[in-house]
């Protein structure tokens, strides 16, 4: 089987009105630097993402989609490089290009060829299921702590029994607890994402004592910024609320790589693990994560419906993915581009059984949402 052509479709899906946060509590949410910009100046769905869509000899179609606001000659380049493969022959788990922002979406389509290719299911070439349902959670930017009862109301009614709220020290975490334990007793629990913003030790225990009053904060996932793992550590010892963190390969460009885990667990810094990045080293850092005996769940970009395909077979494939994944953005954004949309139902999402991601793209929503294509051939 080799790629004969390969279309990159450049898309912009907007989140639904009102799913982020009120307008009046809009804080960008983009944490890198781009186009110039620093980081948090943007909110994440004014970017672009880009769908692949590879066109085989043998008449197979793979998809693939890329992170937001990657850089489109860079996926050219790896079109370029996929032309004419033998896809079966590839070692897919070490691709022979750079590990950026723009190698998961190569990768991903490689391994919906190849799923299609061996007739298999992507979780069966990760090593097999362990589960046929993968459990997710609700979630939320900065609200008001009315504002985030109500999301939390909302979201029980659904059969959601987890909720991530993003947050920073200008929000008042405690009250938004109160509130939410308020209007949905014990049956719904808090994460909460400061992004490292939590900025330091003292400041972070303080809040984690008038969330421990309260008691409906499942987890708090990476309070203080990454470079001090020893306050991390130290807020463990202050707290029994368990602390998260995040190790997001996307963010490479702030230093992160896959070896965080390993030091992580060296420097007894978490309780839980989000991990995040091609299927390739999410299996690698799970496989590390599950030696040490530490949960995690699986991290998103509030992306669409390829991307999380792939993100519920890896959580799919991964033994100590129990904790709820960031498979949410079918309920974020204005469309996942699938012309059949993964079965969520309550917290659980159903692992799709087809061949390879098991999923295709609405030609008709790619359309419309589409700002340009590029045929590579």
């Amino acid at each position: 089987m080799r790629v004969r052509q390969l279309e990159l479709i450049e898309v912009q899906v907007p989140a639904r009105p009102g799913s982020i946060s009120p307008p009046e509590l809009n804080h960008p949410l983009h944490k890198l630097e781009q186009y110039g910009q620093a980081g948090w100046t943007r909110q994440f769905d004014e970017f672009t993402k880009w769908i692949l869509v590879a066109k085989c000899d043998d008449g197979t179609t793979g998809v693939g989609e890329s992170y937001r606001g990657v850089r489109p000659g860079v996926l050219e380049t790896f079109a370029r490089w996929l032309l004419g493969c033998p896809i079966e022959q590839l070692r897919w788990s070490e691709l022979p290009l750079a590990r950026c922002r723009e190698y998961d979406a190569i990768e991903i389509l490689v391994l919906d060829l190849l799923g299609k290719y061996a007739r298999l299911p992507l979780s069966q070439l990760l090593g097999g299921g362990v589960r046929d349902h993968v459990l997710v959670s609700a979630w939320s930017s900065h609200r008001t702590p009315a504002g985030a009862a109500e999301v939390a109301r909302a979201a029980l009614e659904q059969g959601i029994h987890h909720i991530k709220f993003k947050c920073s020290l200008e929000d008042d975490v405690v009250a938004w607890a109160t509130e939410i334990h308020n209007a949905c007793g014990d049956r719904m629990q808090i994460i909460l994402d400061p992004n490292e913003r939590w900025e330091e030790l003292r400041l972070a225990a303080e809040i984690a004592r008038g969330l421990e009053f309260v008691g409906n904060v499942k987890l708090i996932e990476d309070p203080l910024p990454h470079w001090d793992l020893g306050a991390y550590g130290e807020l463990r010892a202050r707290t029994r609320i368990p602390i998260a963190y995040h190790a997001a390969l996307g963010y490479a460009a702030h230093g992160q790589k896959p070896e965080d885990v390993i030091l992580a667990i060296r420097e007894r810094a978490c309780d839980v693990f989000n991990l995040s990045g091609s299927v390739s080293e999410f299996m690698r850092m799970s496989a590390v994560a599950d030696l040490a005996h530490i949960p995690y769940w699986h991290g998103s970009e509030v992306d669409l419906g390829i991307l999380e395909a792939a993100y519920v077979h890896g959580a799919a494939a991964a033994p100590g993915c129990t904790v709820p994944s960031d498979i949410f953005g079918r309920r974020i954004r204005e469309h996942d581009l699938l012309a059949t949309p993964l079965q969520l139902q309550g917290e659980w999402v159903k692992v799709p059984s087809g061949a390879g991601l098991g999923v295709e793209l609405d030609l008709e929503s790619l359309a419309a949402y589409e700002k340009a294509r590029l045929v590579v051939k």
